[in-house]
């Protein structure tokens, strides 16, 4: 790995206890100018681990709560008429950061859940027929509550599909949760954390990790990843979408760990967390991961 990587893992470690895996997951995804879903029950950690990247990486941060009755104004933001200037003046709302934490997306309604679509696929939203940039580097990390919770609404496919990445965070090891348990305090380690990168660093960042070597044997690899799901009707079929996320983030692995070229083990690392909410759609990212261990075992790596 990068010396870098090795310093945020570790600090982030700190504070995400058992997490390695999806900490470094977390960083492809940021580095790879994508948007995290992380799925799970209240109470596992991600917020706190959100928190955390936003800190280490010199990120504006800003946190919004979804509920049924937010409106989708109070995202991007409104038009306020400005008594001394004598008109109307669009004033920013909490999506205008470099990292933003939509906290429970899915017990949001549709139309506020599909406020976000244009600013992950554009990085800029719109208001009153002007058009308005997001600071750059935008990144959204969302958490969704199971299906199973009262209060929900499924995120559409045009939505999941727009998600780079998904994870699941689940408990920490007995031994961690003890010691929170004894009062470790995780919100006082949070903010004794240091920045370790700039967010210009970032960029400079993403920009450097799409220059690395992707073979046409790797290419051909995810292609027939996605043909698969295309052609068995127990599977969701893939969009092209799917394939450049996968192709992007296996780029971005590859050059964290310091190679200038990705491998098969990349593609096979990457493939539950960039496919899995793709394949699991309203059924969850727990489901969606076995049918992507379904799917590559039983397609060969081509030579």
């Amino acid at each position: 790995m990068k010396p870098f990587v090795d310093k945020l893992v570790t600090q982030l470690s700190s504070v995400i206890f058992d997490k390695d895996d999806e900490i470094l997951m977390a960083l492809t995804c940021i580095f790879s100018e994508g948007h995290l879903l992380i799925e799970d029950i209240p109470g596992v950690g991600k917020t706190t681990l959100v928190q955390a990247l936003a800190k280490l990486l010199s990120f504006n941060f800003s946190r919004i709560q979804f509920t049924n009755d937010l409106l989708p104004s109070d995202i991007i933001g409104n038009m306020i008429f400005d008594q001394d200037l004598k008109q109307f003046k669009f004033f920013e709302g909490p999506l205008f950061s470099h990292l933003v934490l939509a906290d429970e997306l899915n017990r949001a309604n549709p139309r506020t859940q599909s406020a976000l679509l244009q600013a992950m696929e554009e990085f800029e939203v719109s208001q009153d027929r002007k058009t308005y940039p997001l600071p750059k580097p935008f990144v959204l990390i969302a958490t969704q509550n199971p299906k199973n919770q009262i209060g929900t609404f499924p995120l559409p496919e045009s939505q999941l599909d727009r998600f780079l990445m998904s994870m699941e965070l689940n408990y920490a090891k007995k031994e961690s949760e003890l010691k929170i348990f004894q009062g470790q305090d995780v919100r006082g380690l949070i903010k004794n954390l240091m920045p370790i990168i700039d967010h210009k660093t970032v960029i400079e960042i993403q920009k450097e990790a799409q220059k690395i070597y992707l073979s046409p044997s790797i290419a051909e690899y995810i292609f027939l990843i996605l043909d698969h799901s295309r052609k068995n009707s127990q599977y969701s079929p893939l969009s092209t979408r799917a394939g450049l996320s996968l192709s992007k983030s296996a780029k971005t692995l590859a050059y964290l760990s310091d190679r200038d070229f990705v491998v098969p083990e990349d593609i096979k690392k990457l493939a539950p967390y960039v496919l899995g909410h793709r394949l699991g759609l309203t059924e969850g990212v727990k489901v969606g991961n076995k049918m992507v261990t379904d799917i590559l075992n039983q397609i060969k790596i081509p030579v």
